[in-house]
């Protein structure tokens, strides 16, 4: 065995012994005749040794890694982007970045100047390089700067290149994503000052396919598909992009990329809960009819903004939930009798030690439309005896909230309103939210305002029935609950 090849057995790096050979005969070269072969190939072994070494996946690349070498699959390929420099004298700046991925995860890869002009031209996806660079923490997540990257045709990485993703198929650091989905909730747009004095616009909505649903940030010019795009409709996201917020994944939409409403409609099935089920410390999807609505409350924070939250009551199969859409959620339009899907609902403790849901900025909330009167009562879904109607029929659905005893006053059709039977001295039961809780107690649900002469303690925002005698303006209650 020559000399060089007795170094090269000894490398840590892994390279193949004739580009080591060529190393050495450029070191020979470089070194003017200064050293020999043996000297110039412990060299040029010390130098590789320095880089360090390939790692054996994606997943294994890490910030403050010396500089790693990886065979990966190109599965993304940006645009080149141009950047003033700091020095004036020197030219703009050029960078492009490549999406790369094996079967243990995808990275980001960056390019610059002429390496990035010759990237553009030259890659393509599902062409497989083997990489090395310096690893470093990026917007992203990690990212590789490339020093030197080289096609590698013989290496098999088992990773599939896709043209349209599924919410299931996104992973951090993706980007060039196209995937269809449904809209299943829209946020107002929101305006921001950058750093360089210019206003920026950010708004958020949610997509939902066959697989999950996803959060959509959108910018600046795309943000209008906010205010354009109805929850329903199917839509196609072109050239997004995957960060994450708070642990979770955000699939984000530039002025490079678009948002488009699209004939198709994208199949969305959220795994619901049944709300007999839930617990406090639950984050859930709950599915149901809207039963009852209150008014709209706006509040001062701490901070000195305002907030505002609405109280709706919700109603499955196996019983009902009173749900707090806080902030923007509060101005969705939504009444007794809608079909609801609230996703993401976190489950809390609620007044009387009840349960109660809280919608809040991660969570989604979807009006389907009218429901069909199929869904029980609360008290039929609890177990409790149904009661019958007049005409001797069971009641169930919406229609049976106006005979069961605990839903009257939620019937958008319920037989005799409060103002009705005023005048006729009748037994009424009235639901509404507390906006007095001294004597009397008056509740409000949105439409009418009822007094109600009772001691029973109740509190401020508290959502409660009375029933009794209504009779010159003021509710005798015999029973509050």
């Amino acid at each position: 065995m020559g000399e060089i090849e007795e170094v090269h057995a000894d490398l840590d790096a892994d390279v193949p012994l004739e580009e080591f050979r060529e190393a050495v005969e450029e070191k020979v070269d470089q070194m003017g005749g200064l050293a020999d072969e043996e000297t110039a190939a412990m060299l040029v072994a010390h130098e590789l040794d320095e880089e360090g070494g390939e790692v054996e996946s994606v997943a294994d690349v890490e910030p403050g890694m010396e500089e790693v070498q990886f065979v990966a699959k190109v599965v993304g390929v940006g645009d080149v982007r141009t950047f003033e420099r700091d020095d004036d004298d020197r030219e703009d700046g050029r960078v492009l970045n490549v999406e790369v991925a094996d079967e243990t995860d995808s990275i980001r890869i960056t390019f610059w100047d002429k390496q990035a002009d010759a990237g553009s031209e030259e890659l393509e996806v599902g062409d497989v390089l083997r990489i090395a660079g310096r690893p470093k923490d990026g917007y992203n997540g990690v990212e590789v700067n490339v020093d030197d990257a080289e096609p590698d045709p013989d290496t098999e990485v088992d990773v599939q290149v896709r043209d349209t993703y599924r919410v299931e198929d996104l992973s951090l650091g993706l980007s060039d994503v196209n995937l269809r989905g449904k809209v299943l909730d829209t946020d107002a747009i929101r305006t921001f000052d950058r750093d360089d004095g210019s206003e920026g616009k950010v708004a958020n909505l949610k997509l939902g396919d066959s697989t999950g649903r996803v959060r959509v940030t959108l910018w600046d010019e795309r943000t209008a598909a906010a205010e354009d795009l109805d929850p329903g409709v199917s839509v196609e996201v072109v050239d997004g992009y995957v960060r994450e917020r708070d642990g979770d994944l955000e699939l984000h939409v530039g002025n490079r990329g678009a948002i488009d409403e699209i004939d198709e409609d994208v199949e969305y099935v959220p795994e619901t809960a049944d709300i007999a089920d839930l617990e406090i410390g639950d984050e859930v999807d709950v599915s149901g009819v809207v039963r009852s609505t209150d008014p709209k409350r706006t509040f001062d924070r701490d901070d000195g903004s305002e907030g505002q939250v609405r109280n709706v009551r919700v109603q499955d199969e196996t019983g009902d939930l009173r749900v707090a859409l806080w902030g923007e959620k509060a101005d969705v339009e939504v009444a007794p009798g809608d079909e609801i899907q609230l996703a993401d609902l976190e489950i809390q403790d609620g007044w009387e030690d009840d349960i109660e849901g809280s919608a809040g900025w991660q969570s989604t909330v979807t009006v389907l439309g009218e429901a069909d009167s199929s869904v029980g009562s609360a008290d039929e879904a609890s177990g409790a005896d149904a009661s019958e109607s007049e005409s001797g029929s069971d009641s169930t659905g919406l229609d049976a909230f106006a005979d069961d005893g605990d839903g009257a006053a939620a019937s958008a059709d319920a037989s005799a309103s409060a103002e009705d039977a005023e005048s006729n001295g009748e037994y009424v039961e009235f639901t509404g939210t507390v906006v007095q809780a001294g004597e009397p107690i008056i509740l409000d649900d949105g439409e009418e305002t009822v007094s109600v002469a009772s001691s029973a303690d109740v509190t401020l925002g508290q959502e409660v029935t009375a029933r009794g005698e209504l009779a010159d303006g003021t509710l005798d209650a015999e029973d509050v609950f």
